[in-house]
């Protein structure tokens, strides 16, 4: 696992690093979502997860949730364009879950893309390191 400047990153995951958010193909062609460590860190503390209801459409660089802190309301971008299939309702009832283990407990979206190539664009494996080390670098930002 990928760790840059004290942010750990899963590398079986697909990474949006520019949005911060990570995706986790399913075996039944849908595909898990959720913040980054990084996309935590930078909220400082979830406490309010508003996703798009079961059902409804999202485009690429747009919303498909909305993450609420004391001092900052942000959107969770798509890196593609599909449906939302399922939402996280234990993080809805307790957002707390996506500061504490935005990997695994605290996933926000369950979507299924609109297309194949869903992937193109996003970082996995050997790059995952190199990519967050730019983003970090040139947001000077110290890490987590």
């Amino acid at each position: 696992m990928p760790i840059v400047r004290g942010c750990n990153f899963p590398d079986a995951l697909f990474y949006d690093v520019k949005h911060h958010v990570w995706y986790a193909p399913a075996d039944d062609g849908l595909v898990r979502a959720g913040m980054t460590v990084v996309g935590v860190a930078l909220a400082r503390e979830v406490i309010v997860f508003s996703p798009k209801r079961a059902g409804i459409s999202f485009e690429k660089g747009k919303a498909f949730a909305t993450v609420e802190s004391a001092k900052w309301i942000g959107s969770v971008r798509a890196a593609f364009e599909g449906r939302v299939v399922s939402v996280n309702e234990a993080a809805m009832k307790r957002p707390a879950m996506v500061n504490e283990d935005c990997y695994s407990a605290g996933w926000l979206l369950m979507v299924q893309p609109d297309a194949g190539d869903w992937k193109d664009g996003l970082v996995t494996g050997d790059a995952i390191a190199p990519a967050y080390e730019a983003w970090m670098e040139g947001e000077a930002w110290p890490g987590c």
